[in-house]
């Protein structure tokens, strides 16, 4: 499954390269911060292969960017380990087509607006400590 997400790159871990049966092989890891409803979440994702490294060295801290990556699952000793390896980084917004304003139909009026005023602080109900039975 292929996912695409944006957000800021916080913080760039350690290149990590070995050998193994295939060759020499190279990945670093990155948290990216994204928007999540109100809140930010971070992830931890996985840049594997020379090439994904030198590609993620391109961006610095702080950079807002686009990640695609793909979510890859084993199993190992009884434990399971979940890794977002990326497929490409590029810089936030750079291949998204400019907005257009929305359209609205012909047919669609605004909301009637009416003629009762707001509440103010006066129509607010008076403190009371007898009726307030919350705990805190």
């Amino acid at each position: 499954m292929a996912l695409e997400l944006e957000g800021t790159l916080r913080q760039k871990l350690g290149v990590q390269q070995g050998t193994s049966a295939r060759g020499q092989w190279a990945k670093q890891e990155f948290i990216l911060e994204f928007p999540d409803g109100n809140f930010t979440s971070q992830a931890c994702f996985t840049a594997f292969g020379q090439d994904k490294v030198a590609e993620l060295d391109k961006y610095q801290v702080g950079d807002r960017i686009k990640v695609s990556f793909n979510i890859r699952g084993r199993e190992y000793n009884g434990r399971w380990y979940t890794d977002l390896q990326i497929w490409r980084i590029s810089p936030a917004g750079a291949d998204a087509a400019p907005a257009a304003a929305p359209v609205q139909p012909a047919h669609v009026s605004a909301p009637p607006v009416s003629d009762i005023p707001a509440p103010t602080l006066d129509d607010m109900p008076a403190d009371n400590p007898e009726a307030d039975d919350l705990p805190f």
